[in-house]
């Protein structure tokens, strides 16, 4: 449901971005879409956690995600634009549980939601016609809108349950995107490229809870979600309507 509301104001706002951009031609502004996987590096951030509690014993793997949405480019000059969009994003993770000198291990997932708005000030390097190469950088403003949750059972009496909590649901990442893109005046632009995502603080904080008879252990841990992906984009061509156009005067 979150989806298709999410596609559903894209569709209005590319319409309505549509409709204005059609008085600037100077610098003129586009509007696209994109779509990116998304890899856990060690590079930029921490991939991998382990936290325990005793004998109670767990790790967090951030997986492949993916994100999607839609984005506006408005120009300055011919070398300098302004980007920003919409975007669902989805990390995913893997969760590792065991308890120290015993038989009982377990494995499971949790998936982790969130919608952003880069704010990126973009520059481009002209390298013939119709290639140009860009590069971003800028914060993107996050919004997490629910902790998430799961409940393992290995077997018998034990029970393990880890949740996702989130601090504040509003937030901010630190964001450098660096592409080439292939422009057409009649079909468009066509991008690929890569990026990196820093967020400011943790995405969310997981609680790690084991149960076994009434006997009951917590352990905490800070989970980072940096990643990097790989691009892909695609802006829709400015088309001139044809036929007389309205001008601005009296009204006769």
């Amino acid at each position: 449901m979150k989806i298709k509301v999410l596609a559903l104001a894209l569709v209005c706002v590319g319409f309505a971005f549509s409709q204005s951009n059609q008085k600037r031609e100077k610098f003129p502004s586009y509007f696209g879409l994109q779509v990116k996987p998304v890899f856990p590096t060690q590079f930029i951030g921490t991939p991998s956690t382990t936290f325990s509690n005793g004998e109670f014993s767990t790790t967090v793997s951030q997986k492949m995600g993916y994100s999607f949405g839609g984005t506006v480019r408005a120009g300055f000059t011919k070398l300098l634009a302004f980007e920003t969009g919409l975007n669902f994003t989805q990390r995913n993770f893997g969760i590792d549980m065991s308890i120290a000198d015993s038989n009982v291990f377990a494995t499971n997932s949790i998936s982790f939601i969130q919608y952003d708005m880069p704010l990126n000030l973009l520059v481009y390097v002209q390298m013939s016609e119709r290639f140009y190469m860009n590069a971003s950088l800028g914060p993107a403003i996050t919004f997490k809108p629910t902790d998430v949750g799961v409940l393992t059972k290995p077997g018998g009496l034990f029970t393990f349950t880890h949740t996702g909590v989130v601090r504040k649901k509003a937030g901010i990442e630190l964001n450098a995107n660096f592409g080439f893109e292939f422009r057409t005046d009649k079909i468009g632009f066509f991008y690929l490229g890569g990026s990196g995502r820093i967020p400011i603080g943790p995405v969310f904080d997981m609680v790690a809870k084991y149960e076994y008879q009434g006997i009951k252990k917590l352990a905490y841990a800070e989970i980072d979600g940096s990643y990097l992906s790989l691009d892909f984009k695609y802006f829709f061509p400015n088309i001139r309507n044809s036929g007389v156009q309205f001008q601005n005067g009296p009204i006769l």
